[in-house]
């Protein structure tokens, strides 16, 4: 047995000097030399904090404190590099993993990635010499700082092939909600993304059930021909082309079905005050210099129906009487359908063709919404009765979302009230009313 404790011995031996020498050899020398070397393969300044080599668990080199950038838009909080050990002994070093650690990405960095990259068929090489090559990338805790949010912490793992093509890359948030898997497709890539109990971190904070998509991308942009969601409800199908070769853009059709559009609303940071299931059909497209102005030049056409619900703020047929004198302000009105057509264009949202139906009361007509959230349009509401004449009553729209008023028009009051006076209130003030109407159309007014 002497042979054993001899070779547990030298094992041991091994093992204390492969945990101890390292802390005794310093690899700071090459820093300025590595330093030159990818600056003048990226193009951008690169800092090296320290070098060290280590032993244990397998021998491997660490870098820490890695800057790119004249002002520092990639940080790297540590490198760690692993070899294969016979490949040392090779013409052609095999690194078996590098794992980066704490990578944090400004927004003008994210954007100048692409440029870092070839644009031919071999653009999925690393910027490393022929001599080596690199089998899995890991990098875990990445944060991308952008203008008005932070993207992640999210982990992501890269598999590249023998000529240092990517195989196959994967992101995953730290929570968990959200996987993307990339693969290479010839000169573009194949993208899978699901998400689940999901917000994005940008824009509306629309809240996902489910969210799934599938697509293709290249540096330019994507086109993504399947994309279903379940959120507050209902569901969404879609297809979107995005761009971002020069600004942002965007273009796109969706699907929407029984969709809660009352938390839809909020998300959208609206004022609630239309509740009920909506249905459309929206066109869309924009086009921006950033992905913070994208809301702001998105442009929307879409018919649109609900069902069963009800405008909050206003109080139509109360309105739609003679003795309101508040403009139906602070009412509610249960509809039993609305139909329309939604346009936007830059924050304006124009209501046309609306058809109103709720109970005895009818109304239809169009209404724009400003950008400050200002109404202004016509509502032309009817109210039947069994034993007493329709009542068509005009309805000008004013006040903002917040606080909407519907007042009848002027010509439309005047012709009611000579009719009540002459007639009665039985048959006059409808009469007088349309008289009015007439009156008021043939003046223009």
């Amino acid at each position: 047995m002497k042979w054993l404790k001899r070779l547990i011995a030298v094992l041991g031996l091994i093992v204390l000097i492969l945990a101890v020498v390292p802390f005794f050899i310093t690899l700071d020398d090459y820093i300025p030399d590595i330093e030159f070397e990818i600056s003048a393969r990226l193009g951008e300044p690169v800092k090296i904090g320290s070098l060290r080599a280590a032993g244990l668990p397998l021998p491997h080199l660490t870098v820490r404190g890695i800057t790119v950038g004249a002002t520092e838009d990639v940080k790297v909080g540590k490198v760690t590099v692993t070899p294969d050990l016979w490949s040392l002994l090779d013409a052609n070093m095999v690194i078996k993993s590098i794992e980066i650690d704490g990578l944090a990405l400004t927004q003008v960095a994210a954007w100048r990635i692409s440029g870092w990259l070839p644009r031919d068929n071999k653009a999925r090489r690393l910027p490393l010499p022929s001599t080596i090559r690199v089998e899995a990338i890991k990098l875990d805790g990445v944060v991308l700082e952008l203008d008005q949010a932070t993207l992640g912490p999210f982990d992501a793992r890269l598999s590249l092939a023998q000529d240092g093509g990517l195989e196959a890359a994967s992101i995953v948030s730290r929570d968990g909600s959200l996987r993307v898997v990339v693969k290479p497709q010839q000169a573009s890539y194949l993208v899978e993304a699901y998400a689940r109990n999901w917000t994005p971190p940008l824009g509306p904070q629309v809240h996902f059930d489910e969210l799934a998509a599938k697509g293709i991308a290249t540096l330019n942009g994507a086109s993504f021909s399947d994309i279903s969601a379940r959120l507050y409800g209902g569901a969404v199908t879609a297809r979107l082309v995005v761009g971002w070769r020069k600004g942002m853009q965007l273009k796109g059709s969706a699907n929407v079905s029984s969709v809660d559009i009352g938390p839809l609303l909020r998300a959208l940071d609206k004022p609630e005050n239309l509740s009920g299931q909506i249905n459309a059909r929206p066109e869309f497209s924009a086009h921006a210099a950033s992905p913070g102005q994208i809301l702001e030049a998105l442009r929307v056409d879409t018919p649109f129906g609900v069902d069963d619900g009800v405008l909050h703020g206003v109080d139509i047929r109360k309105a739609a009487t003679f003795g309101s004198e508040d403009g139906g302000k602070g009412g509610e009105t249960r509809f039993d359908r609305l139909r329309g057509q939604l346009n936007i264009d830059r924050g304006a949202r124009r209501l046309t063709r609306l058809d109103i139906v709720s109970g005895s009361l009818s109304a239809d007509g169009n209404v724009t919404i400003s950008p400050q959230d200002q109404l202004s349009g016509r509502l032309n509401t009817s109210i039947k009765a069994a034993s007493v004449t329709a009542v068509s009553i005009p309805l000008n729209v004013s006040g903002t979302l917040n606080a909407p008023l519907l007042y009848p028009t002027g010509g439309t009051v005047a012709g009611a009230v000579a009719g009540t006076a002459v007639l009665g209130p039985v048959f006059g003030t409808a009469i007088g009313a349309r008289v009015g109407q007439w009156f008021e159309n043939l003046l223009g007014k």
